[in-house]
């Protein structure tokens, strides 16, 4: 096992914090806090544990057990997203016959295994999965396990909101999960022409949040959390809209008076648009 000095995110060690944080969640969770609709327009406070719960089992089964019950034929990206779709809606149906206590005992089960894994792997060798939204063709199992992190994290806060229950906007477990999702701000401006030496700078407002930079580096654009150069342009953005506006939850246009930008704003509009999920 290597050392996890110079990891860039390391996360493996919140995975059990955010799962013991969900079964307390759920436990508490009354009949009509069940069927409550999310931000995720399509699926239930339910729809969404479940959904969780097929992340475990998919896992455990596909990396930790090497079996693919079912394999992608994907050609491209959007035939990728469309086919995990079709298999996170295949799942969320059949778990409608299952009751809020069976989902809660299976969550007890899988997440004690699910986060033992992730600790045993070596987080610089290659992942199996790619992490299509930072840009990347090959992986290595830091970034990998982080997105599995954003995903833990993103789908509990979907249900915490849901139900009005507080918890994971914390700097321990915010933070992370907006660093996270920002290594896909160089992938979003990949097709933007600048000058050598621009400066983009997010800020992602409060104490649980924090500053960004995105620089034009020998024609690519590198993220840093500092820079010695002027930003030509600077966003500024609420946590509770940040997460959901790179998670798809919501889009530009519908928060865009929420959120502050100075300089070049088309230039600041670009870092609206990133999703840092398979969306």
């Amino acid at each position: 096992m290597a050392s996890r000095q110079n990891i860039p995110i390391d996360v493996v060690h919140l995975l059990p914090v955010l799962d013991e944080k969900l079964i307390d969640l759920l436990k508490s969770l009354s009949p009509e806090d069940w069927q409550k609709q999310t931000v995720a327009r399509l699926w239930k406070v339910k729809d969404v544990a479940a959904h969780l719960l097929d992340g475990n089992i998919r896992i455990l089964s596909m990396l930790r057990d090497v079996y693919y019950g079912e394999k992608s034929s994907a050609k491209n990206y959007t035939e990728l997203v469309a086919w995990l779709n079709e298999l996170n809606a295949d799942w969320v149906k059949a778990m409608k016959r299952v009751s809020p206590y069976m989902l809660i005992l299976l969550h007890e089960f899988t997440g004690k295994l699910f986060c033992d894994y992730y600790t045993s792997l070596d987080p610089f060798d290659k992942s199996p999965f790619a992490v299509d939204w930072a840009g990347e063709t090959e992986s290595k199992n830091w970034i990998h396990i982080a997105r599995e992190y954003t995903e833990k994290w993103l789908h509990q806060q979907q249900i915490r909101e849901a139900v009005n229950k507080p918890g994971l906007m914390t700097r321990e477990l915010f933070y992370p999960f907006i660093d996270i999702y920002l290594l896909g701000l160089p992938h979003t401006y990949r097709k933007v022409a600048t000058g050598e030496g621009t400066v983009i700078k997010v800020i992602i407002d409060s104490e649980i949040g924090g500053e960004w930079f995105l620089e034009k580096v020998e024609g690519k654009w590198k993220l840093n959390k500092l820079s010695t150069e002027k930003p030509l342009t600077e966003i500024t953005i609420d946590p509770e809209i940040a997460w959901k506006l790179f998670s798809k939850s919501v889009r530009p246009d519908e928060i865009r008076n929420k959120i502050k930008i100075s300089g070049d704003q088309s230039l600041g509009e670009v870092a609206l648009t990133m999703v840092s999920v398979m969306a």
